[in-house]
């Protein structure tokens, strides 16, 4: 199976910490860690580590944060249809002993606009950082009959939704979407006016579907919630791709990320697909 997934890698600083900060003054970190990271980045490594051929199209600075970051996407079983130019995307990262994250992120400078050629793909998963790409990745889902999944985060562009065959939004994508703070009231408008399935995803309580599907996510004592949520998608829309229905497909990427939510660390703990046949 091979999936596209087009969008935003981040190379990651993640502080470990008994709590998150509050506040002006000094935290402390029982740990740090350099990682890779980012929305497309994320669920490109997840598919790969569950058994995809994975296509990550995305933008890196010229600078060694793009070179390492290269580097450890590569190692991680993903192939890169990379454009380089510019300072690359980072991030640092706050973990706390609940699993809890924050985030302060830069998004990069400077990066190039036109994205490479379209490779050969079953299934397309865009984020909404790199919107030339996306468009261009989504129109061709949609003019082939295959899956187009958009990650709908935070400043989703109607423009991109309604190219996509399936969006999912996360509870926060969905209330800035629809500015409707009641999340079941803001999935009928979203579902309303998007051409597409739509639904989002909210955390231990699964993914819940505009047309009255939710399927629930197994229960976990989570550790580490870092990068989950870009597993979901990435597990998600490898499934889509094998031509998995919807409720079945939504139960993996709810199994996924809940082995991931259970272990904390990067990349190396994503699961497996050997990891799902025992859940």
């Amino acid at each position: 199976m091979k999936l596209l997934v087009i969008g935003i890698s981040v190379l990651d600083q993640v502080h470990y910490m008994d709590t998150l900060p509050v506040g002006g003054t000094k935290h402390r970190s029982r740990n740090l860690v350099r990682i890779g990271g980012g929305c497309a980045a994320n669920a490109a490594v997840g598919a790969a580590r569950l058994g995809a051929e994975v296509v990550l199209m995305t933008r890196l600075g010229q600078d060694p944060a793009g070179d390492e970051l290269a580097a450890m996407l590569e190692a991680a079983g993903v192939t890169l249809a990379v454009a380089r130019g510019g300072r690359t995307p980072q991030s640092s990262v706050m973990v706390d002993a609940s699993g809890e994250r924050m985030i302060v992120n830069f998004p990069g400078a400077d990066l190039p606009v036109t994205p490479p050629p379209l490779p050969a793909f079953d299934a397309v998963l865009a984020d909404c950082r790199w919107p030339e790409a996306a468009e261009a990745g989504l129109r061709a889902a949609h003019g082939s009959g295959r899956p187009g999944i958009l990650d709908g985060e935070k400043y989703t562009p109607d423009a991109l939704a309604v190219l996509a065959s399936h969006v999912v939004f996360s509870a926060p994508g969905l209330r800035d979407f629809t500015g409707v703070e009641d999340l079941n009231a803001a999935l009928r408008m979203a579902g309303g006016c998007l051409p597409g399935l739509v639904a989002y995803t909210d955390g231990a309580r699964g993914v819940r579907w505009h047309e009255g599907l939710h399927v629930p996510a197994p229960s976990i004592d989570a550790v580490d919630t870092l990068g989950a949520g870009d597993l979901w998608h990435g597990a998600f829309a490898m499934a889509l791709g094998r031509g998995v229905e919807l409720e079945a497909a939504s139960d993996f990427a709810n199994r996924a990320s809940a082995i991931k939510c259970a272990r904390a660390g990067g990349w190396e703990v994503y699961p497996t697909a050997d990891d799902l046949k025992g859940t």
